[in-house]
């Protein structure tokens, strides 16, 4: 078995256990810092990782406002839309194991400016291509780029921050999050409709590249390099199954519906059990032999790792999955422009934003029940939003949404930044990239699936029952999901 205490690393800040973590699981004691240069994250530092962080959500969602545009431009199918969002999806999910193994090896600040630059250059070719299979190229060579990037966000801020810095720092990574997935959708509307130079749905890509550059300017300055003290090479049979894993499961569900479900996709979805069992296994035998796999089962077996990945699957799976409903139902089923259609999410950003700075104080006070209340919260808020679909005249605009969406965004601000936090807390500073990577590669593909599990429920019901009955069945299913991360939650780790 792979021994998970922290070792030794050079450079590496400080690890200790956060505020919340297992009562079950063993005390992890600190690793010793290496240099007045891992010592801490500074605020600009903070800044600048986080803005890292961003920029890969924002453009998982950036994309759903544009495609009526890129199809008429480039004169795209079905199948090929589903495959500019679901592309950049993929390789997003399958490589982010990989790139926090690599970068806790090479250097985790290395790692990020290297996946940084990728990322402007792909986006630059997103932004320029002349067809649209140039585009999906792209767009899977900008999912290859964010996988090398964002992993080295949580593990830098694992192995440079402890106590209070941390607990503050994971919350504004998890409002960071959730802010990106709501805000890419604001955005992506504004940029379409404003048509920056006659640019079009190109801007929602190009609008990248100065943010890049001045990432990368603020990167070398600001962010400290860590790495594990004692580097592991690359899993090459577990990176191989675990691709061949999630590929088997999203590329089917992804393409599925817009491609009429052919005899590949089925079997693809009877590969994956396959490939799944084979990578766990192939894991667990390398974990026993001593060697160090991609994913170590050994890893799982702390209790706030694992417990917080079976909650965090449902809750990202409703989150995507609402995200697309209400997009589609907002500029298709009410009619709405896409200005006015990102307006309409403003109090869910701006709730989302309040509760994930209030956490650190109400974890304080209430400990991982603030889960449990916000799954509460937000489930009041997708009923309201129901009865207000359901019930509303044929002219719903965004003043009659705001309830039900401030109330949504509220219970997720309450529980995105909280659970981020309590997953990673007794995660060795040794292993934090491949203890971010983990919880990363989970939630994006629980994404990736509500998108492509709720979307097509919502797109089969939308044709005979109208869309915004379809919206209403859908919000019905995130409604048990939320149910089920409610009673989750109930068995999170208490504060110590």
């Amino acid at each position: 078995m792979t021994d998970t205490r922290p070792r030794t690393s050079a450079p590496t800040a400080p690890s200790s256990p956060s505020a919340l973590s297992s009562p079950a699981a063993p005390s992890v004691p600190s690793a010793p810092a290496a240099g007045p240069a891992a010592a801490h994250l500074s605020g600009p530092g903070l800044f600048t990782v986080l803005l890292g962080a961003a920029l890969p959500l924002i453009d998982f969602f950036i994309v759903n406002v544009a495609l009526p545009s890129i199809e008429h431009d480039l004169a795209a199918g079905p199948a090929l839309l589903e495959l500019i969002v679901g592309g950049y999806g993929v390789a997003y999910a399958a490589l982010l194991v990989l790139g926090g193994r690599i970068g806790d090896s090479l250097g985790r600040r290395r790692l990020f400016l290297a996946g940084m630059a990728a990322f402007g250059v792909t986006s630059l070719a997103c932004g320029l291509a002349p067809t649209a299979w140039t585009l999906v190229a792209a767009r899977i060579a900008q999912g290859a780029a964010s996988a090398l990037m964002l992993p080295q966000v949580l593990a830098t801020i694992q192995a440079t921050t402890t106590g209070p810095r941390r607990a503050r720092a994971m919350s504004l990574y998890g409002a960071t999050a959730g802010l990106s997935m709501v805000t890419g959708q604001i955005l992506g509307g504004l940029l379409v409709a404003a048509d920056l130079a006659g640019t079009g749905w190109r801007a929602v890509f190009l609008v990248n590249v100065p943010v890049v550059l001045l990432a990368l300017l603020l990167a070398v300055r600001t962010v400290p390099d860590t790495r594990a003290g004692r580097p592991a090479g690359v899993d090459v049979p577990g990176t191989a199954l675990l691709a061949l894993a999630l590929l088997s499961l999203l590329l089917p569900l992804t393409e599925g519906r817009a491609a009429g479900w052919p005899l590949w996709t089925w079997l693809c979805l009877a590969l994956f059990p396959v490939a799944a069992t084979a990578f766990y296994l192939t894991e667990r035998r390398a974990d026993r032999a001593g060697r160090t796999p991609l994913v170590p089962p050994s890893l799982l077996r702390l209790d706030s790792l694992r417990r917080g990945l079976f909650l965090l699957l449902p809750f990202s799976a409703g989150f995507s999955g609402f995200m697309f409903t209400v997009a589609v139902t907002l500029q298709q089923g009410l009619g709405m422009g896409p200005v006015t259609a990102g307006l309409a999410l403003v109090p869910m950003a701006l709730a989302f934003f309040g509760a994930s700075l209030a956490g650190p104080r109400l974890v304080t006070r209430f400990g991982s029940r603030v889960v449990t209340a916000g799954g509460v919260v937000q489930g009041a808020g997708i009923a309201l939003l129901l009865a207000t679909l359901h019930h509303g005249g044929p002219d719903l605009g965004p003043a009659a949404l705001a309830p039900g969406v401030f109330l949504a965004g509220l219970g997720q601000g309450l529980q995105l930044p909280v659970l981020m936090r309590l997953m990673l807390s007794d995660v060795p500073a040794d292993r934090a990239g491949v203890g971010s990577g983990v919880m990363i590669t989970a939630q994006q593909s629980a994404l990736a699936l509500g998108v492509a599990a709720l979307g097509s429920l919502f797109l089969a019901l939308a044709p005979a029952a109208g869309l915004r009955e379809a919206a209403a069945a859908t919000l019905l299913v995130q409604l048990a999901l939320i149910a089920l991360t409610v009673l989750l939650s109930l068995r999170l780790p208490r504060m110590r």
